[in-house]
């Protein structure tokens, strides 16, 4: 590919290197100028643009993302279409993200010009989070390069990415207890330990809390195998300090076998794996009494997403295994008022605005409209049900009984706004100052009642991308480089959205806080389709 400054009149068929401003329009960079472009920009008086000219074999910048796309995402991963020479992958599941480390960086060593970037090898992410972007940096990328890539990735260990997917486990714990131990510790550890399962999608099916002592500890561990839980985790009263202390000595006692004591990870150095009658036995590291990150997590994950963990794994855990509160982890455990201090997902309160007249729909009022059988403010309100969100909260000004009457089925809270009259930022604000009464939600997403063909997958996508500790505060979709709706709002942005005033919503928000948004990219129209007059009505009942 060659690159540089051209007349104008030659560039026909060539690729345009940077967006030009025409009055009226734009073309943008990356456009692969027709005959009608060329002239267009001759008319207004550019006589040299600087372009791209393919060579012979180049492979235009999406296609090639894509083809690298296809090759690379293994089971559990998700690609989006190719946009701008870019290909997001995302997870399909929660789980543990997979990928040979060795593979990857020879692959980015092929081309300067081929780029692939992911997260850390077997982060844990939730569904929807992007985990990986393949980049290509010109317009194009030479066949050859291509092909060399390609032949990598197929020679790598397969899949070249790929994602465990967390599994529904009936864990079983023991707690072990001396005469020193208090009862509130008890309870405290059975709490989190109850909450990191959960967390990962599995139940802790059987507390059972026992003397510390090797007999008591080796019949608890044969009774959970006997009830069929996995993984059994055992929390002594004590840390173990030896391989012939009494959690250790228990599990072998029982027919268990210890396969390694200790890891390169602090906190949760003195963690211990075993096994016993083929069910995986955690020696659970005093460290664990807090609900903070430490060694415990990273075991316990790869346990429910079916990875074994030899003591090579608890080796490649050395390499960042000084833990910090990381910002990597997609629910920061630090407390900052974004879903951290705990080992729980982000609480994201769903506020629909359903406020409005509906004065370009005439008589009409457009929420109450029936499509496919349903009031149309009630189909935003299935999608924020679906999408598993921390309450629903509507808000009400123009017409609210038949709102009312519209949701009747659902569950929710309504916030009345006298003041409708006075435009949308009035209803955004009454809603937010109600949100901002309840002190453990971490953030809301904004969705507006005549938007019916949101869906709850998209909603998810937007929660799944909130990460306030990696400035991924507001969650914004994007579709072929335009914004839409709904957003997510961090509850640090309450405070401001409660003043706002006027008709635009909290828009000047997000051009005061660029450097907090996370755009989201999705490929369904419908963030930018609102039903807000009879003819969009109509034809969206054409649809149906």
């Amino acid at each position: 590919m060659k690159f540089g400054l051209r007349p104008t009149r030659e560039t026909a068929g060539t690729i345009l290197a940077h967006s030009v401003r025409l009055d009226p329009g734009t073309i943008k960079k990356g456009t692969r100028l027709s005959p009608t472009d060329v002239d267009r920009i001759i008319a207004a008086g550019i006589d040299e643009i600087v372009v791209a000219t393919l060579d012979p074999g180049d492979v235009l910048e999406d296609e090639t993302a894509t083809r690298l796309a296809a090759a690379i995402a293994g089971p559990g991963i998700d690609a989006a279409p190719a946009a701008t020479g870019r290909v997001n992958l995302y997870a399909a599941a929660a789980g543990l993200l997979e990928f040979d480390h060795a593979s990857l960086i020879a692959l980015n060593c092929i081309d300067e010009g081929i780029t692939v970037a992911t997260l850390p090898h077997h982060a844990r992410v939730e569904e929807g989070r992007m985990v990986a972007t393949i980049k290509i940096i010109p317009y194009a990328a030479p066949a050859a390069s291509l092909e060399k890539a390609l032949a990598a990735i197929q020679a790598a260990a397969a899949p070249f990415i790929s994602l465990h997917p967390f599994k529904p486990h009936r864990a079983g714990l023991i707690l072990g207890r001396a005469p020193e131990t208090k009862s509130k510790l008890v309870e405290k550890r059975e709490a989190v330990t109850r909450a990191r399962v959960e967390d990962l999608g599995s139940t802790l099916e059987k507390t059972e809390v026992v003397d510390q002592d090797v007999a008591a500890v080796a019949a608890a561990s044969a009774r959970a195998v006997e009830a069929g839980l996995d993984p059994i985790l055992v929390f002594g009263a004590s840390a173990i300090v030896d391989r012939g202390d009494v959690i250790p000595a228990a599990i072998e006692a029982a027919g268990g076998q210890v396969h390694h004591f200790g890891m390169p990870v602090d906190p949760g150095n003195l963690l211990l794996v075993g096994s016993l009658e083929g069910r995986s036995v955690i020696g659970v590291p005093s460290c664990a009494s807090s609900p903070k990150l430490n060694g415990l997590d990273w075991v316990l994950e790869r346990t429910l997403a079916g990875l074994p963990t030899t003591s090579a794994d608890l080796a490649e855990m050395a390499p960042g295994g000084r833990l910090m509160e990381i910002t990597s982890r997609p629910q920061p455990r630090e407390a900052t008022g974004d879903t951290a201090g705990s080992t729980r997902p982000p609480r994201i309160a769903g506020l629909i605005l359903a406020a409005g007249r509906s004065t370009r729909m005439g008589a009409l009022n457009k929420l109450t409209e029936e499509i496919a059988g349903k009031p149309m403010v009630h189909h935003v309100a299935d999608a924020a049900a679906a999408a598993g969100l921390a309450g629903l909260y509507v808000v009400t000004g123009n017409a609210p009984e038949a709102v009312r009457a519209a949701l009747e089925d659902m569950s929710f809270e309504e916030i009345p706004n006298p003041d409708f009259r006075n435009g949308l930022a009035t209803s955004l604000a009454a809603g937010v100052r109600r949100l901002m009464q309840e002190d453990d939600l971490d953030g809301a997403i904004i969705l507006l009642g005549d938007m019916p063909l949101v869906t709850a997958g998209l909603i998810r996508r937007l929660v799944a991308a909130f990460a306030p500790s990696e400035g991924h505060a507001i969650c914004v979709p994007v579709l072929d480089g335009k914004r839409g709706n709904p957003i997510l709002w961090s509850a640090r942005f309450f405070p401001d959205m409660a003043g706002i005033q006027g008709d635009t919503g909290a828009k000047h928000l997000l051009g005061e806080n660029a450097e907090w948004i996370a755009e989201v990219p999705v490929d369904d129209p419908a963030i930018f389709r609102d039903i807000d007059t009879p003819a969009a009505l109509a034809a969206l009942r054409g649809e149906d």
